[in-house]
């Protein structure tokens, strides 16, 4: 019996989509039970200490270690082979964010360290063991995604599956431990805050996993608690970060990639000095609104109210402003008519996917909100503005979700072959002194009209054909004074053009500095989703705390992401 035509390639490809199955699979099972754990910890469940959720992250950051290892080695035996890459994959700006978050969570592990040595009579040897693996394991893995995000593995690929899985899912789990962990600390001093506000009939019953021991050091152990709260939001975003690098990996395991030339992009400050100008203003006035919640968060009651009620007027302002930006560059977007890029791309694919999955958490902030709004039964005034508030946060990433997309999406406007070999020559008192720049450098890709003949300049100093350099002279004699009415209609559409993409660059730069300006107040504790005391009333103020905790990190790593694709989209416009 013949085998059909192409089955030797279903074949091959049948076997990779099994492993692909199944170790996706797995490591869903592994995040599961990972978080079964998780969640019988963190409810004080018979016979489960945090000893045990501990071990059980050890052990998979010791099975990430040895499986990284071992691909680091099996790279350096290989290293004269040429490996494919995926240019897209692991972006500059990732890594260096990665590196950022790396270093503080590294600081974190040695004040965990501390910490443990201070209680190390009532403490666990696992408590003790987690922060050096955990730092070893930073280590490696930061060192691994710089080497190796851009590999697209072809050997041993249903084994790397595995070991690549195995990773992202890890990471995720520390996010989850991580996120956890937060939320605990944040109950006492929010519930602090909220007493200031008038809401004293919020009750609950503090859940505390502190030491059962008293401190060797009584000052250092206040320095490694208070400094391991502050630096708990970086390790979460570090985890992040690295999931979706490695989930990209994961991705490309056994891609076959088209192989054309990347045109880089450099970004320029050129023509988009009216979006820094207005996105710094911006920056500046959330830099300082951060500054002056801080201070008058919890101090009175007037205080607080004043504090909450200046955050939701300018969040208001920004997130009309950036909407309007947003529309705008999409108006401009429906004029044109220029086709969408489909092709397949693991990265490209996850930049929406992220934008979209991350927005998720602040819109359940924002609908949680709403509904507390509308079911509260008193009504402070400061809460009002939370309601135009909300909803502006929910539009407003509908809108630049949209712009986004459309933007990695769109082709770049091709030159056709003939304009590519069209250079001007320049004339000067009837001789010839050098060759410009190519035509599309000049006219931005734009054919000439009139039998290929080049547009006269101004003032008679350009005037010449590709094929005839030596009659350029000449031909100046003959330029007419006044251009030709295809050549000004020509004139006029690559006006246009370039007028909208000034537009589209301002607006990119614009929404690219409020995404950064908008990622600061969360990042720093400027939270008021804990402190409006709405929430908490409807909601409870534990289950509201757990809530906040698990969608903030998504609600700020969105503004991070957000920012880095505006800017390749200010780059590539």
């Amino acid at each position: 019996m013949e085998k059909a035509p192409g089955s030797p390639s279903m074949g091959g490809s049948c076997p990779q989509k099994t492993a692909e199955i199944l170790s996706s699979q797995y490591g869903i099972n592994l995040f599961l039970a990972g978080l079964v754990l998780t969640f019988a910890w963190a409810v004080h469940a018979v016979g489960i200490s945090k000893s045990h959720l501990l071990s059980y992250l050890i052990t998979l950051m010791l099975i990430q270690l040895l499986w990284m290892l071992w691909y680091l080695c099996r790279s350096c035996t290989q290293r004269r082979l040429i490996r494919e890459k995926d240019t897209h994959a692991g972006a500059r700006w990732l890594k260096c964010g990665i590196t950022l978050f790396a270093v503080i969570t590294l600081i974190l592990d040695s004040f965990k360290i501390g910490y443990y040595v201070d209680f190390s009579n009532c403490l666990s040897a696992a408590e003790g063991i987690f922060p050096v693996t955990h730092a070893v394991h930073t280590i490696l893995q930061v060192y691994f995604l710089w080497c190796h995000a851009k590999d697209i593995i072809q050997s041993f690929k249903t084994l790397e599956r595995f070991g690549v899985i195995h990773s992202v899912f890890t990471n995720l789990l520390l996010w989850t431990n991580g996120v956890l962990t937060e939320s605990k600390h944040q109950l006492n001093e929010h519930k602090e805050r909220l007493i200031t506000l008038g809401f004293g009939n919020i009750t609950i019953v503090l859940d505390d996993h502190a030491p059962q021991c008293n401190c060797t050091t009584t000052t250092l152990c206040s320095i490694f608690s208070q400094g391991i709260y502050y630096l708990y939001p970086f390790n979460i975003e570090y985890h992040i970060l690295a999931s979706t690098m490695l989930y990209v990996l994961w991705k490309n395991i056994g891609r076959k990639v088209e192989h054309h030339q990347q045109h880089k992009t450099p970004f320029k400050f050129h023509g988009i000095t009216v979006g820094m100008i207005f996105g710094l203003i911006v920056l500046i006035s959330t830099i300082a609104k951060v500054v002056v919640y801080l201070i008058q968060i919890g101090r009175s009651k007037n205080k607080s109210e004043l504090a909450l009620t200046m955050f939701y007027l300018h969040a208001i302002s920004v997130l009309a402003l950036m909407c309007t930006a947003g529309i705008v560059a999409l108006l401009i977007y429906r004029l044109e008519d220029r086709s969408l890029d489909n092709s397949k791309n693991p990265a490209r694919k996850l930049d929406a996917e992220l934008l979209v999955g991350t927005a998720a958490g602040s819109w359940l902030l924002s609908w949680g909100s709403i509904l507390a709004i509308i079911c509260a039964q008193a009504h402070p005034k400061y809460t009002w503005y939370n309601l135009p508030y909300s909803i502006l946060v929910i539009v407003e990433k509908y809108i630049q979700n949209l712009f986004i997309i459309e933007s990695i999406h769109r082709k770049e406007e091709k030159v056709n072959d003939d304009i590519k070999t069209l250079r001007i020559v320049t004339i000067s008192r009837g001789s010839t002194l050098s060759l410009t720049p190519s035509y599309k450098e000049i006219y931005n890709g734009r054919a000439a009209r009139d039998h290929g003949e080049l547009p006269c300049l101004l003032h008679g100093s350009i005037c010449a054909r590709e094929n005839d350099g030596a009659k350029a002279a000449a031909s100046q004699a003959n330029c007419p004074a006044m251009h030709s009415a295809p050549e000004f209609s020509f004139y006029s559409r690559n006006s246009v053009t370039n007028n909208k993409r000034r537009i589209l660059k301002n607006i990119a730069a614009f929404l690219f500095l409020c995404n950064l300006s908008l990622w600061i107040p969360p990042a720093f504790g400027c939270r008021p989703e804990y402190d409006n005391g709405l929430e908490e009333i409807v909601f409870g103020f534990e289950p509201w705390i757990i809530v906040v905790n698990l969608a903030m990190p998504f609600s700020i790593f969105y503004r991070m992401h957000s920012a880095a694709s505006l800017f390749e989209v200010n780059c590539k416009t």
